[in-house]
């Protein structure tokens, strides 16, 4: 079937305000579940490689109340990822950005991960993001030179939901960013909500949308498939 590159934050520390954050495990291992049950592989990648740092506050009760991703998480499945200087994005059907605060930082202005957005989405795949994930799609642009979400539908971390401990933190508002170059909506009628911007760019808004997100993501991609095979034997 098809494979799937996520991309995490290796994580960020301000050792002045004791703050640490990196990418968010339900964001993470929720759409990834929904993924390999469609019959998908994922692989994992970051900016340098090695283990990347999980917002530990995404492990604890109040986000994490059954323990679900907690264990995921230390049976070790996200300790490893390949530097993305070794990643060749042409093998790849989807790229998934991963959410978590820590994309702001070390994901958000990586012209390598640009590049590899781009590639993705030139070749025909999907480029998708949750929560904090749509980050780096916002200052990606095509070769053309003109924001890829230009005039799209988008979504992804709304102001009102910042926690008041990251107030002056962050490194500027994704909600403010998207509505820059972007139709920005949040849906705050509906529980879980992501959105189509096209047949190939995927949004999700919250770490409570990621399921539908990687449910979306899973389906889009095994439909994809059907289709290329049914081409091939015709």
């Amino acid at each position: 079937m098809a494979k799937v590159l996520a991309v995490l934050s290796g994580g960020y520390t301000d050792e002045e305000n004791n703050y640490v954050t990196g990418w968010w495990a339900e964001e993470l291992f929720s759409p990834v579940m929904e993924l390999e049950k469609e019959g998908h592989t994922v692989g994992l990648a970051t900016l340098l490689g090695g283990k990347p740092v999980v917002d530990p506050i995404s492990l604890s009760e109040d986000y994490d109340p059954d323990g679900e991703y907690k264990k995921l998480y230390e049976s070790g499945i996200a300790d490893k990822t390949t530097p993305l200087v070794d990643v060749k994005a042409s093998d790849y059907d989807a790229i998934f950005i991963v959410g978590g605060h820590g994309a702001m930082f070390d994901l958000a202005h990586s012209e390598e991960l640009h590049n590899m957005i781009n590639i993705v989405y030139e070749l025909g795949g999907i480029v998708s993001a949750v929560c904090h994930g749509p980050a780096p799609l916002v200052y990606t642009k095509t070769r053309e030179g003109r924001p890829l979400l230009e005039g799209l539908d988008v979504t992804g971390y709304p102001n009102d939901k910042e926690p008041e401990e990251v107030q002056g933190l962050l490194p500027f508002s994704l909600e403010d960013e998207l509505s820059r170059i972007a139709n920005y909506s949040k849906a705050e009628d509906q529980d879980q909500y992501a959105v189509w911007a096209n047949d190939r760019i995927l949004t999700g808004r919250d770490p409570h949308s990621s399921e539908l997100f990687g449910r979306e993501l899973a389906k889009a991609l095994t439909r994809r498939e059907l289709e290329q095979e049914e081409k091939y034997f015709d």
